[in-house]
C-alpha cells in the first residue's frame, strides 16, 4: 500500500516538477535579453532588484516588433540587405543559409513540412513506426529511384522518423507514397504518442495490455 501511494504521488509531482523546470529554464534564458539594454535602463539600476520574467517579456516584444517590421516594404529591404551582408562572410554564410532554409521550411505557414503524420513499415517487415512528411526528394534522387524496373514512375515522399523518447534525433528516409498510410491524427498527437513510447494514445483509444500468463 505504501509503494502504491508513493508511485501515485510521483506520477503527480514529476510532471509538475519537470514543467516548472522547463519553464524556469526558458524564462532564465530569455531574461538574458536584458543585457541588450544600457546599464542605466537595467531593472537593477531602476528598481534596485532583478525581476524574473521581465527579460522574457522583452524578448517577446523584440520578436513581435521584428516580425511587424519585416512585413512592410522598408523592413523587407532591411532584411534583404542584412542577408546580403551575411552572404559575404565566409563560414557565417554557410551556417546562416542552412539554418534559415530549415527554419523557413518548418515554420512557414505555407510549408508542408511536419504537417502530416504517416504510418510506415520500418525497420523490418511487420514492424511499423510513425513518421512525419517533410517534402519530396530532390530531382537528382528522383532520377534514380522515382521509377520501377519497367521505368514506370511512382510518387516518392521524404519522411522524418523520430526516435523515442527524444524526437529531436531520428532518421531521414525517402520512400514511395503508396507504402505509407496517412494517419487521422494531428502532428502534436503523433509526437506525444512517440515521446510517451505509446503510452499516451491519441483520442484516448488505448487498449488494455494483455495479462501476463506468468
Amino acid at each position: 500500500m505504501f509503494r502504491r501511494y508513493v508511485i501515485t504521488g510521483l506520477l503527480i509531482w514529476i510532471p509538475i516538477g519537470i514543467t516548472l523546470w522547463v519553464l524556469n529554464l526558458i524564462v532564465t534564458t530569455m531574461d538574458l535579453s536584458l543585457s541588450l539594454l544600457p546599464a542605466q535602463w537595467q531593472p537593477v539600476a531602476i528598481l534596485g532588484r532583478h525581476l524574473p520574467g521581465l527579460g522574457a517579456l522583452l524578448t517577446v516584444l523584440i520578436v513581435f516588433l521584428t516580425g511587424l517590421l519585416a512585413t512592410n516594404f522598408l523592413g523587407q529591404r532591411l532584411v534583404g540587405l542584412w542577408e546580403q551582408l551575411l552572404s559575404r562572410i565566409p563560414i557565417v554564410n554557410t551556417i546562416y543559409s542552412s539554418v534559415k532554409q530549415v527554419s523557413d521550411t518548418l515554420l512557414s505557414p505555407q510549408g508542408n513540412a511536419f504537417r502530416k503524420a504517416v504510418l510506415f513499415e520500418y525497420p523490418r517487415r511487420g514492424s511499423w513506426t510513425i513518421g512525419f512528411l517533410t517534402g519530396v526528394p530532390a530531382d537528382e534522387v528522383m532520377r534514380h529511384v522515382g521509377h520501377d524496373g519497367a521505368n514506370n514512375p511512382h510518387e516518392m515522399i521524404s519522411l522524418y522518423i523520430p526516435t523515442t523518447p527524444n524526437p529531436t534525433s531520428g532518421f531521414f528516409l525517402m520512400v514511395r507514397r503508396d507504402e505509407t498510410y496517412e494517419l487521422d491524427m494531428s502532428v502534436d498527437e503523433a509526437l506525444k504518442y512517440v515521446v510517451s513510447m505509446g503510452v499516451v494514445v491519441p483520442g484516448a483509444r488505448a487498449r488494455a495490455l494483455p495479462e501476463s500468463s506468468t
